[in-house]
């Protein structure tokens, strides 16, 4: 994510997927049985977009790199509960499998960013 472009691309996706899974959860939640299961996931959901956003006004770059680590965290966990929706209910495995492509995308640009925010200088 080296450029301003790149940057703003991503925080568009971030949003956008946030939107989305909120909307998922509602239809998740139509079924008591997936009440608890969709309060975590959007828990953990949420946070992937909201740790990105508030590295931005970080005080330090060991706090910047902080919010990403705890973004990549929510993006395991978010996974998580997207596999075991997709093993649970037939009706929404399409959707959470490709609600789950898009966070391992993130997964992916996050750890790159990490790596390379790691290897530059110490923090």
């Amino acid at each position: 994510m080296a450029d301003k472009n790149q940057k703003d691309e991503f925080y568009k996706r971030l949003i956008v997927f946030t939107v989305e899974l909120v909307k998922f959860c509602a239809e998740l939640r139509k079924d008591r049985n997936f009440w608890v299961i969709a309060d975590q996931l959007l828990d953990s959901g949420c946070s992937i977009g909201a740790n990105i956003f508030e590295a931005k006004s970080a005080s330090s770059k060991r706090d910047y790199i902080k919010f990403y680590e705890i973004s990549l965290k929510s993006i395991n966990e978010t996974i998580y509960w997207l596999i075991v929706i997709s093993a649970s209910t037939k009706s929404l495995a399409t959707e959470s499998n490709e609600l789950r492509k898009e966070v391992e995308e993130f997964g992916r640009i996050i750890a790159s960013s990490l790596i390379t925010m790691k290897g530059k200088r110490r923090y």
